[in-house]
């Protein structure tokens, strides 16, 4: 089926889980999740994988071995396409994505070497600028010093010390999440992050999303 929009239900289900994080919640209001939430994301999905190639849902639990936090289900649903594209739902509205996530030690290791170098660095710092001045947040974890091996006046160090970079926008919900409007500005917001995925393809390779 096309995609219609996200109802208030869908945003309504997670300031519930929000609320009560627990089995008894989910199960009461699991055929919500699949019908709001679930449904309409996957039909979104779809109308976006011509340009930008089919997408995987993240399971809704969480994993807690190792975690202090033993909340049983994740506040949001999330998505992404396996070249660096991400979006996701929550209490708030809908918040759209793309870069490097969760590099392995040798995808980290190409990042910084890309940066490093003359031409690719500069490449990422005016992509990057451009995200900012357009209004999308640039986030990422970062070191709080030089990364080894670099020197603290490098021009580039502030990309250098990022561990994960991304940019992201996100928009409230608001009625015209009713409608199939969320397509065409999910798909706006993409093509704009596009070269920022693109540089990451070229000298990163495919992101890594743990979450």
């Amino acid at each position: 089926m096309a995609f219609t929009g996200f109802t208030d239900e869908a945003f309504a289900f997670y300031e519930g889980l929000l609320a009560d994080n627990s089995k008894a919640y989910w199960t009461a209001h699991k055929q919500t999740y699949e019908r709001r939430v679930r449904d309409p994301l996957i039909e979104l999905f779809a109308e976006l994988e011509p340009e930008f190639g089919p997408a995987k849902m993240f399971r809704p639990y969480r994993d807690v071995r190792f975690s202090h936090d033993k909340s049983p289900y994740k506040t949001h649903q999330g998505g992404h396409t396996g070249n660096g594209f991400y979006l996701q739902v929550d209490a708030d509205g809908l918040m759209v994505a793309g870069g490097m996530y969760a590099p392995t030690p040798e995808q980290l290791r190409r990042y910084r070497a890309a940066v490093d170098a003359e031409s690719s660095g500069k490449t990422l710092e005016v992509i990057v600028e451009s995200l900012r001045g357009g209004g999308m947040e640039i986030a990422g974890d970062r070191l709080k010093t030089r990364p080894r091996g670099f020197s603290g006046d490098h021009p580039r160090i502030e990309l250098l010390r990022h561990r994960s970079l991304y940019a992201h926008e996100g928009w409230p919900a608001d009625p015209w999440m009713r409608t199939p409007e969320v397509v065409d500005r999910v798909r706006e917001s993409w093509r704009r992050l596009r070269p920022l995925v693109e540089w990451g393809g070229e000298h990163i390779g495919p992101p890594d999303f743990a979450r």
